[in-house]
This record gives structure tokens, sequence and C-alpha cells, in this order.
């Protein structure tokens, strides 16, 4: 058995993965399954409440993570071990069925998909705090989220290129298999159980967002979030719209970008560690709202490959550096319901700025829009400037 306490190249290794796999579901749900049920003939208005549906396990996280918190007496191991081969299972399912003539079956098993990834989330999430130092939670985190966008990356290129060259149900398919070997991985750990009164855990909830850091880190996670959202989904607009590309040009020029998030992960969790979370957002920050805004000289698709790959990159960088924070801030007896509100809280910030997207771009323009996401990035430096955080003892903690 592997002790990730003493092993830290290990601990890199199994939390990467774990959030490799997470990555395969997100590009299977963003891409993989839209084109899927277009090509079955399915309208766009069912197309989208099918999304709706299927994000729905996401939206109810903080319900996984009081469950996991509540049997904390078994651990965060078998958690994580019965979300994998349940996020398999669903996997398999779907892979057998026909969404053109059984398509509410094809959604079932894809909410059991992707309720067994939420739970496995969850559970990594809690395992992580419980497992790591502050001055590692930067790099654990960048690494988990390095792992992330890598999955995301080779979901686009390698599950794209199996669904057109053989079949759907044989890309979801070999993504259960991918997940079950991930999740056998995890046997081989050796986990310190941790017992505590479940029944305490509703008064240390509430004790723990009472405190004014965590109070401040979490409306800091909501808004800096929002100008990631806007130009999550102006960016395939504009690509779709302005440059005329087609959807294989467009997986591999998006396969880019996960990968510069992903670089950007691990340089901004490896900074924050070594010189504090603040600076390290500052930096990325700044930098990103002077290349946001340089979006509207993207005159060929070249250019917007160089300037939003700089942008997912720094976006990288300062989104896990705010992860580092939550589990600064987390009460490792509550790493399961405490870092799933706080996670869900920065979920919100960018699940804003998509919704309005849309509608921006239709009002505003690509241009406009591009300068705003950019300018709603300013009054964040200023909360930048206010937070204290006890990382460390390089940074002092919001007095009251």
């Amino acid at each position: 058995m592997i002790d990730i306490a003493k092993s830290t190249s290990s601990k890199y290794l199994l939390f990467g993965g774990l959030y490799f796999i997470q990555g395969i579901i997100l590009a299977i749900g963003q891409l993989i399954i839209p084109v899927y049920l277009v090509e079955k003939g399915l309208p766009v208005p069912l197309i989208t409440l099918v999304a709706g549906i299927i994000l729905i396990p996401w939206s109810i996280k903080f319900f996984w993570g009081a469950f996991i918190d509540y049997y904390i007496r078994f651990g965060r191991k078998i958690f994580v071990i019965i979300g994998g081969f349940q996020f398999a299972a669903g996997l398999f399912a779907a892979a057998c069925i026909d969404p053109g003539e059984l398509l509410v079956l094809f959604v079932i098993f894809l909410l059991i998909s992707v309720s067994g990834v939420v739970l496995l989330d969850v559970a990594t999430d809690a395992w992580a705090i419980e497992t790591c130092v502050e001055t590692e939670r930067g790099k654990i985190s960048g690494s988990m989220f390095a792992g992330q966008h890598a999955g995301r990356a080779s979901g686009f290129i390698f599950l794209a290129f199996l669904a057109h060259a053989v079949s759907y149900g044989f890309s979801f398919a070999v993504a259960a298999i991918i997940v079950l070997l991930v999740t056998g991985y995890v046997f081989f750990f050796q986990e310190t159980r941790v017992a505590v009164p479940s029944e305490k855990m509703g008064a240390s909830l509430l004790h723990e967002f009472k405190k004014k850091t965590t109070q401040y880190v979490s409306v800091f996670s909501l808004i800096v979030l929002i100008s990631s959202g806007i130009l999550t989904l102006a960016i395939p607009l504009y690509v779709k719209i302005v440059f005329h590309l087609d959807i294989t040009q467009m997986g591999l020029m998006f396969a880019l970008f996960p990968i510069a998030t992903a670089v950007g992960s691990l340089t901004g969790g490896g900074m924050a560690d070594r010189y504090g979370r603040k600076l390290v957002l500052f930096l990325f920050i700044s930098l990103s709202v002077v290349f946001s805004a340089l979006l509207i000289f993207a005159s060929s698709w070249e250019i917007l490959v160089v300037l939003y790959g700089i942008i997912t990159f720094l976006y990288g960088g300062y989104q896990t550096t705010i992860f580092a924070m939550f589990m600064d801030v987390t009460n490792p007896r509550l790493g399961g319901v405490q870092f799933s509100i706080l996670t869900g809280i920065g979920n919100t910030g960018s699940t804003i700025g998509e919704t309005v997207s849309g509608s921006l771009v239709s009002l505003l323009g690509f241009d406009r829009v591009f300068l705003y996401a950019a300018w709603f990035l300013g009054p964040v430096l200023v909360m930048v400037y206010f937070l204290r955080l006890n990382v460390g003892k390089k940074e002092e903690r919001i007095v009251s």
C-alpha cells in the first residue's frame, strides 16, 4: 500500500489522475453528446434541455459533501471508489442505448454516471484537504486542475476521433474503461480514517462560514469567475460566426486551450505556495485584464489562438490559486460539505458569466463583450488588495 503522506509524487499522480477522468466527462458533455444528439436528428431545444438535466447532480454537489462528511468514519477513499465505479457503469450503459429511440433511458444512465463523478469529485477534494499541508496545497490544486484540463483536451481529440471513426457508443465505452483503470489505481493507496461526532457537523459548518475570511473568499471567487464565464461561450461563438470554422477544426483548436490552462494551473499553483496567494492573484488577474482587452484585435483565428491561449493560461493560474484558498479556509473535518459549497459559489460565478454572454453579444457585439470581460476584472484587483490570508505566516487573516 502506498502512503501518500510519505510519497509526494504519488500524491500528485493520484489526485491529478482522479481529476483527469473528471475532465473526460466534461469533454463528453461539452462536445460529444451535443454533436451525437444533433446527428440523431433531435431538435436544438431538446438537446439543450437534455444538457441541463444532465447537469443537475452538479447543482446539488453540497448534498454529496454533507453525505461523505456525515459518514466520515468510513474515510474518503471508499466514496472515491464507489463514485468511480458508478461513473463507469453509467457510461457503459449509455453506450448501449440509441438516444434517437430511447432518449429518456439514455438520459437516466447519463444522470447515474454524472452522479458518480460528482461523488468522486467531492470525495477527492475532501481527501486532498485532509492529506495536504498548507505549503503544498497550491501545487496539489495545480496538479488536480492540470489533470482535469488534460482530460478535457484528450477527450476533445481522442474520444471525438473514436466517435467519428467507430461509433459514439464505442467512445463512451472507452471512456468508461479509462475511468475504471484510474479508479482501480486508488486501491493501492493507504488512508488514515478520522472519526468525528457527525451530529456537530451543522453547527461546525455555520461556525466556519461566520468567519470573515471565509465570507470574503466566497464573495471574491463568485465575482472573479464571472469574467472567465463570459469568455467561455463568447469565444466559440466568435470562432464559428466570424471565422466560419467547422466542428473538426474547432475541436482541434479548442483542445489547445485546456493544455494552456493545465500549464497555467501548474505554474500558478507552484508560485502560490512559494510567493503567497495574493501576489499570484494580482499578477495573473492584471495580465488577464490586458489580454482580454486585446481580443478586439483578433482579426484572424491564428491571433485568437495566441491571445485566448494566454488568457486560458492565466485563468488556470488564478483559478488554481483560488481553489488553494478554498483549501486554506476549509476545516478538514468538513472537507466534503464546506469545500463543495465554496466551489459551488465559484461555479455560480462562471455560470452567471456563461448565461449572460449570449445576450451581451447580441446587444453589444463581440468587441464590447471582450472589453467588458476585461473591465470586470478591475474591481477584482481592488478586492485582492484587501484579501488577507493566514498561509505559512506570510499573510494575515482579515481582522474584525
